[in-house]
C-alpha cells in the first residue's frame, strides 16, 4: 500500500468530517469521488471523529483492489510528544487505518517537548523501523520549524519533509519567509481551509446556525469573527458582485493559485464540493486572479 515515491496531488482530501459531520456511506462517496477524479492525498487525524474518521478511511482502502490505488495517506499526532505517546498514537492509526506503513504523520501543533533529544529519536525511529514514510509538522511558525530542523540536522537525523498550515483569504499562516525556508530545505507546503471552514462563503454574516461547522466546532469562531476578515470578507463579496463568480469559488480560486503549494485540503460533506474544487483549480482569468491578490 505504500509507495515512497508517490506525489501529492495539488488537491487533497480533508477527512475531518468523517464520522463527525458525515456518515460512513457518504465518506466512501466522497473517497470514491476523490479517487477517480485523480486525488492522492487522503488527510485525517485520531483527532478527527475521535477516531472514527481513521476507521473510515481504513475500511475504505480496505476494499480497494490491491496496488490499484496510488493514495498518499496522512494522519498526525497530538501533544503530549513523549516517546511513549508517539509510539502509542502511531500504533493506534495504523491499526484504525488498517495499514502497516502510514506515508505521511504530522506533529498536529507546537510542543516544546519536540525540542528534546528522546522525542526527535523516536520521531526518528518510526522511519527506521518502517511504519512511517516521511514526518511533517502542522500548524508550525516558521522559528518553530527553523528549531527542529535544526535539530534534526544536528543529531543526524530524518527531517521534516512537509508542513501543513491554514492558509486561505482572510487568516493566511503561510508567508513569503516561510515559503523561502521551505523551499531552501526540502519541505513541501500543503494549506487547509481554503473556504475558512465556510466563512469564505458568507454564510456566517448573520450569526451561527446550529449544526454548522461553527456551531460543531466553536473555536472556529475565535479565529474568523474579527475586524479584518470580516473586511476581506467584504471585499471578496464585492468582487463575486462585479464578476458573478460566487464567493467561494473565487476563494477557491485564490488558494488554489498559491505558488509554492504543493496540495490544498479540501472537504466537506458532499462530492459536489469537491467537483468545485477541482473546477477553481482550472480557473484561468488571470485578471480576476489578479484582482485577488489586492484584497488586504
Amino acid at each position: 500500500m505504500h509507495n515512497d515515491n508517490k506525489s501529492v496531488s495539488a488537491i487533497g482530501l480533508g477527512c475531518v468530517t468523517f464520522g463527525r459531520e458525515i456518515d460512513q456511506d457518504t465518506s466512501f462517496e466522497m473517497m470514491n469521488y476523490a479517487a477517480s477524479a485523480g486525488i492522492t492525498l487522503f488527510d485525517t487525524s485520531p483527532s478527527y471523529g475521535e477516531g472514527v474518521s481513521e476507521e473510515i478511511v481504513g475500511s475504505w482502502l480496505s476494499r480497494q483492489p490491491l496496488n490499484c490505488h496510488k493514495i498518499s495517506v496522512s494522519t498526525k499526532i497530538q501533544p503530549p510528544f513523549d516517546p511513549s505517546n508517539i509510539l502509542d498514537s502511531v500504533d493506534q492509526s495504523l491499526r484504525r487505518l488498517k495499514m502497516n506503513k502510514i506515508d505521511i504523520v504530522f506533529l498536529h501543533r507546537w510542543d516544546a517537548a519536540v525540542e528534546t533529544l528522546a522525542t526527535l529519536k523516536s520521531l526518528d525511529d518510526l522511519r527506521k523501523s518502517g511504519k512511517v514514510g516521511m514526518l511533517g509538522a502542522s500548524n508550525f511558525s516558521i522559528d518553530q520549524l527553523e528549531t527542529i530542523i535544526g535539530l534534526q540536522k544536528k543529531h543526524g537525523f530524518h527531517t521534516l519533509k512537509f508542513l501543513q498550515n491554514n492558509n486561505n483569504l482572510v487568516i493566511r499562516d503561510i508567508n513569503p519567509d516561510l515559503e523561502k525556508f521551505c523551499l531552501n530545505n526540502d519541505i513541501k507546503i500543503i494549506t487547509y481551509s481554503p473556504l475558512g471552514a465556510g466563512f469564505l462563503t458568507g454564510k456566517y454574516k448573520g450569526g451561527v446556525k446550529e449544526g454548522t461547522r461553527f456551531s460543531v466546532i466553536k473555536g472556529h469562531q475565535d479565529i474568523y469573527f474579527n475586524e479584518t476578515s470580516f473586511k476581506r470578507l467584504d471585499q471578496l463579496q464585492n468582487l463575486s458582485f462585479r464578476t458573478g463568480y460566487k464567493p467561494f469559488y473565487l476563494a477557491l480560486a485564490w488558494a488554489l493559485h498559491r505558488p509554492n503549494i504543493a496540495s490544498v485540503l479540501v472537504g466537506g460533506r458532499t462530492t459536489e464540493q469537491l467537483e468545485q474544487a477541482m473546477s477553481a483549480l482550472n480557473f484561468n482569468n488571470a485578471d480576476i486572479l489578479n484582482e485577488l491578490e489586492l484584497i488586504k
